[in-house]
C-alpha cells in the first residue's frame, strides 16, 4: 500500500450545502470511492447539512441516487457506506438546531472534525461563528472554504479576518480542486525528479507557456453566481494563477507544505501589473452569443439570463509576465471560457527553436518542442519531438509525440481531485491548499484588471458559441508571432 492509499484516522465530515450540486456531484462520490479503496475506517461519519427538511433516511436516498454507477461496487458495500451518512436540517443564519449538531459530534470526541463549507461565501462567517459558539472549532477541527474567497481584495480580507477569529490559519483549508489533479502533481515530479527538464526550465530555453481551461457548457444552474462573478473571478484569479505558480515556481527546499506555498507566493508577487495603462493591450474579454456546441444549437449568454442585460465576461485571454531572473521575457498566455469548442484543461510549455538547422528545406520544417500536460478530460503528458520519418528515399522530418496517458500507462482510472484533497484535510496536510497570503497576492494582481475593465466602459467582445472566443484573443498571441496550441494527434 502506498502512503497515499493508507487509511486515515476516523473523522466526522460535515458538509454544509450537503444537498447542493458540488456535494451531490463531486464530494459524496469522492468519499464513496475512497471508502471502496479502504481508506475510510469504521467510526467515520459524513453529515450533510442544509435547509431542506430531510431526515437521515431521506438524505441517504438522495446520496444513493447521487452515487449512481459511480463505482464497481456491491450492494453490501454501498449499504455499508450509506450507514456512515447522516443529515441535519440547519439554517446558517438561524440559531435553531446547532445544539443538536454539537451533540451528534460530541458522541465521538476523538474523531477529527472537518467542516466543508460548500455554500455561498456570504454564509462562511455565519457558519463559522455558530461553530465557534458551540466549541466545535477546538482540538482536531478543520474548516474547508470553497472558492471564490471574496469578490476583491477587501472582501477577501474581511472573510479571512472573520473566519480567522474562529479558526486559526493552521485549521483553514482554502480548496482549489485543480491542485488535486494528477497531472498537476506530476508537474512537480517531471520538473524536480528528472535531470532532463529542470536545467532547461528558464528563459534561456523556454519560448512561452500557454494555459487553457475551456468549457463547452453554458451557465447551467450557476446563472445567479456566475453573472456576479465572471470568468476572471471564477477561473483566472484562483485556478489558473495556481497552475501558473506550479509551472513557474522555484524549486522548494522540500515538499513541506509551507516550502511549496512560499515559492508559489513569490511567483504571485513577481507578476507584472496589468492595469488601466496596459489592460487593453494585454487582455481580452468576451461574452458568447447563440451558436452551436457539441453539435447542437445553443442560446447566447443573455438568452440564458432570460433576456437580461449583462457585461459579465464568459471568456478571458491575457498575456502575463513574471518579473524575475528565471522568467524574464517569457510570456504566459492564459485563456478560459464557456461555450468553447471542447472541454479541455492543459498546460503547454513551448521550448525555443534550435539555433541553427542543418537540414535541407526538402526535409521539412523543424517542429517546436512542446511539453503538453493535459489535466482533463484525458489526463496525461505529451512531449513533442522532431524525428526522422522511417524509410528510404531521403531524410524527411516528422513532428511526433512521446505520449503517456495515465489511464493506459497505469491501468487504472485516476482518482478525482476531491478524493485526494478531502483526505489531505483529514490528514492535516495543507500543501495543496491556498494560504491566506496567496489569496491576497492573487487579488492584488487581478483587482486592477477588473478595475481597468470597469473604467473603460467597453462591453465584452461577442463570440459565437462553439468558437475559440473573440478574434482579438487570436490576435493577442499572433501579434507576438505565436499561435494557440492545437493537438496534432
Amino acid at each position: 500500500m502506498t502512503p497515499s492509499s493508507l487509511p486515515v484516522d476516523p473523522f466526522d465530515l460535515v458538509i454544509f450545502g450537503g444537498t447542493g450540486d458540488l456535494a451531490v456531484r463531486k464530494l459524496l462520490p469522492a468519499l464513496f470511492h475512497r471508502y471502496l479503496a479502504g481508506q475510510i475506517r469504521a467510526g467515520s461519519r459524513v453529515v450533510g447539512v442544509a435547509r431542506e427538511p430531510l431526515d437521515d433516511e431521506g438524505y441517504r436516498a438522495l446520496v444513493r441516487e447521487a452515487l449512481g454507477k459511480a463505482a464497481d461496487d456491491t450492494p453490501e458495500q454501498r449499504d455499508a457506506f450509506l450507514a456512515l451518512v447522516g443529515y441535519r436540517a440547519l439554517d446558517a443564519r438561524r440559531d435553531e438546531g446547532w445544539d443538536g449538531l454539537a451533540d451528534l459530534l460530541g458522541e465521538r470526541p476523538d474523531n477529527i472534525r472537518v467542516f466543508y463549507l460548500s455554500t455561498s461565501p456570504e454564509l462562511f462567517v455565519d457558519i463559522c461563528e455558530r461553530l465557534g459558539r458551540q466549541g466545535l472549532n477546538q482540538g482536531k477541527a478543520r474548516v474547508v472554504l470553497e472558492k471564490p474567497i471574496g469578490r476583491d481584495l477587501a472582501s477577501a480580507n474581511k472573510i479571512n479576518d472573520d473566519v480567522g477569529r474562529v479558526f486559526a490559519e493552521s485549521q483553514t483549508y482554502r480548496i482549489d480542486h485543480y491542485l488535486g489533479k494528477e497531472t498537476v502533481q506530476n508537474l512537480l515530479a517531471l520538473r524536480f525528479g528528472n535531470a532532463l527538464f529542470e536545467p532547461l526550465w528558464n528563459a534561456g530555453h523556454i519560448d512561452h507557456v500557454q494555459i487553457t481551461v475551456a468549457e463547452t457548457l453554458g451557465l447551467g444552474r450557476r446563472a445567479g453566481y456566475y453573472d456576479r462573478a465572471g470568468a476572471l473571478r471564477d477561473m483566472v484569479q484562483n485556478h489558473m494563477l495556481q497552475l501558473l505558480c506550479m509551472v513557474a515556481m522555484e524549486p522548494p527546499a522540500s515538499l513541506a507544505p509551507d516550502a511549496v506555498r512560499d515559492e508559489k507566493l513569490k511567483v504571485l508577487r513577481a507578476l507584472r501589473p496589468i492595469d488601466a495603462g496596459n489592460a487593453a493591450q494585454l487582455t481580452v474579454r468576451g461574452q458568447y452569443r447563440a451558436g452551436a456546441s457539441e453539435g447542437q444549437g445553443v442560446p447566447g449568454y443573455l438568452e440564458e439570463l432570460d433576456g437580461g442585460k449583462s457585461d459579465t465576461e464568459t471568456f478571458v485571454a491575457l498575456k502575463a509576465e513574471i518579473g524575475n531572473w528565471r522568467w524574464a521575457g517569457v510570456p504566459f498566455y492564459l485563456r478560459t471560457g464557456k461555450r468553447l469548442p471542447e472541454r479541455v484543461s492543459e498546460i503547454v510549455v513551448a521550448f525555443k527553436p534550435v539555433p541553427h538547422s542543418i537540414f535541407e528545406g526538402s526535409a521539412g520544417p523543424l517542429g517546436q518542442n512542446r511539453l503538453v500536460l493535459r489535466l482533463q478530460p484525458d489526463e496525461g503528458v505529451k512531449l513533442w519531438l522532431t524525428i526522422k520519418d522511417p524509410g528510404p528515399g531521403g531524410l524527411r522530418l516528422r513532428h511526433v509525440p512521446l505520449d503517456m496517458s495515465f489511464a493506459e500507462a497505469f491501468g487504472v482510472q485516476q482518482p478525482d481531485a476531491y478524493e485526494r484533497l478531502i483526505l489531505d484535510v483529514v490528514r492535516g496536510n495543507p500543501t495543496l491548499f491556498m494560504r491566506r497570503d496567496e489569496v491576497e497576492a492573487a487579488w492584488r494582481w487581478a483587482g486592477p484588471i477588473l478595475a481597468a475593465w470597469a473604467a473603460s466602459g467597453e462591453p465584452p467582445r461577442p463570440y459565437t458559441a462553439g468558437s475559440w472566443g473573440p478574434s482579438a484573443a487570436v490576435a493577442l498571441i499572433e501579434r507576438d508571432g505565436r499561435t494557440w496550441h492545437e493537438d496534432e494527434g
